[in-house]
């Protein structure tokens, strides 16, 4: 019951770099263990399916005139994105390996706590403590 509450609250303070963090690592541990010899078929495919549902998600949100990463950024993920699509539906077919897709998710992951530890030393940065401002 406290888990719940807790776990409600803290999705309502997630930024979106945190959402997109958490979804990569629930996902690429989905892979990992659908990639092992005693998984079974419905565990790889459910991870497939949450994984390529994930990928369309940002590429259809990298197309949007919304997204304000730049251009080079946007084409190199929608292609890494479009790699993801084909090698996914392949994997649908055949046993092959997970091991890319994980390694793709993982850079991605790395990435998005980069951004999120660079964004927290500019914001600590800019303010450095100054609570002048605030009326109490």
């Amino acid at each position: 019951m406290y888990f719940e509450a807790y776990k409600k609250a803290n999705l309502a303070t997630e930024t979106p770099a945190q959402t997109e963090y958490r979804l990569f690592a629930e996902i690429t541990r989905e892979l990992e263990n659908a990639n092992k010899e005693d998984a079974n078929s419905k565990d790889r495919v459910n991870a497939l399916f949450r994984n390529s549902q994930l990928w369309l998600t940002l590429k259809i949100d990298l197309m949007s005139d919304d997204n304000k990463l730049n251009t080079e950024t946007k084409a190199g993920l929608i292609s890494l994105a479009i790699w993801v699509e084909k090698f996914s539906a392949a994997a649908f077919r055949t046993k092959q390996d997970l091991m890319p897709l994980i390694s793709v998710n993982k850079d991605i992951m790395q990435g998005l706590s980069n951004a999120a530890k660079t964004a927290r030393s500019q914001s600590t940065a800019e303010s450095p403590g100054d609570f002048s401002q605030l009326s109490i």
